[in-house]
Parts: structure tokens; C-alpha cells; sequence
């Protein structure tokens, strides 16, 4: 049964899973509909508007919070990781649909032992230029998949009001001191206006 998880709770992954390794992180979200026709907000959530271009990615840290390379990033310019512990499925445009809207693949084994975290995040693609921010998105979600059972072993749904924010730490994995692997529901929202801000905070 998939646990359902608030804004800073952690839960175990690895300890007494019996070998739980291969992970799938399903991120989604979706575009706030229309609902005037007319007028200021018409024209700010208009069909056209509402095509909102989230991008997820994955800054892979040490032991010091750090990103070593920018091979430890993957995100849709950089589908996967140099030992391909870490694989992005590929970016959509729109967060239009049903369920994910984007997908990471995660094999807890293969993650090289001075990388310490996973962290997830997403950010709106040129939101400056299309004076987008995480106001206009809704049911934004993570969650992680056992890829061997094919269970759903958590779900983080971010509820809160991120009106005016431009992209989210939506959550991350880390190992413990035992060396086992912890998932760590976030949901905090930043300023930061491009995939660049980001990873400048962990250079």
C-alpha cells in the first residue's frame, strides 16, 4: 500500500526492503484550466498560457551537498547519468494528461558512493519571457514506484499555494549514516528562474 506522505516527512527505502534498488520517480502536474473569457485573467490563463513547459530534473550531490560535474545533472539536455544510475525518460512541453508527466529512473545500486543525494526539482522553462510562475499549476505531484513489484511505494502531493514561485524542490533521496537510502518530502518553493540559478546553489 502506497504511503502518503506530508511536507517533511521521511521514510525509509532500503532498510528491510530486501534488495529494493530499481525505482521509478513519476513527477506531474497540471495547467490551471480557463475559467473567464474575457479581460485580464482571461488572457493570462488562456488556452494558449495555460501550455505551461515544466522541466524536472535530477542534481545528483556529494557528500558536501555539492555538484561535482555537470555529468551529476540530468534533466531533458542531459538524459542520463554517466553510470546510468540515474535515467530521465524525456521532457514534455505542456503537463497536459493523466498521471506522470514526466519520468526518472532510479537503480539505488548502481549510484556511485560519493554521491550522497538525489535531489528533484522542477522548473518552468523560460517563465521570465512567458510571465509564468507555479500559481498557475495545480495537483502537482512526486512519487516512487518499485519497478520489480510494480508498487507504488509513496506519494508526496504538494498542496500548498506557490503563486508567484517559479520553480519547487519537490523532494529527494539520501543515504542515511547506516548507508541506507531515505526519501525526504520537501515541497519548497523558490525564486530561482532557470535550471542555471538552481544548480548554481550547489557549485
Amino acid at each position: 500500500m502506497s504511503i502518503s506522505l506530508v511536507k517533511g516527512q521521511k521514510i525509509d527505502l532500503t532498510k528491510g526492503s530486501n534488495g529494493l534498488s530499481e525505482l521509478l520517480v513519476g513527477l506531474g502536474w497540471d495547467p490551471v484550466e480557463n475559467k473567464s473569457s474575457g479581460g485580464l485573467f482571461g488572457s493570462l490563463f488562456s488556452s494558449k498560457q495555460a501550455e505551461i513547459d515544466c522541466d524536472a530534473s535530477v542534481l545528483m550531490l556529494n557528500s558536501n551537498e555539492k555538484l561535482e560535474n555537470k555529468f551529476d545533472l540530468v534533466y531533458y539536455g542531459n538524459l542520463r547519468s554517466k553510470d546510468d544510475s540515474v535515467i530521465h525518460k524525456g521532457d514534455n512541453l505542456t503537463g497536459g494528461g493523466e498521471g506522470d508527466d514526466e519520468q526518472v529512473m532510479v537503480d539505488l545500486k548502481r549510484v556511485p558512493d560519493r554521491i550522497k543525494k538525489l535531489v528533484f526539482v522542477v522548473n518552468i522553462y523560460d517563465c521570465q519571457k512567458r510571465n509564468q510562475d507555479f500559481g498557475m499549476i495545480k495537483n502537482a505531484f512526486i512519487r516512487v514506484v518499485d519497478l520489480k513489484g510494480n508498487k507504488e511505494l509513496l506519494k508526496f502531493n504538494l498542496t500548498e499555494d506557490y503563486n508567484g514561485k517559479t520553480s519547487l524542490l519537490v523532494g529527494e533521496m539520501y543515504r542515511d549514516a547506516s548507508n541506507e537510502w531515505k526519501f525526504n518530502a520537501i515541497g519548497q518553493g523558490t525564486n530561482d528562474k532557470s535550471l542555471t540559478e538552481i544548480v548554481n546553489i550547489y557549485k
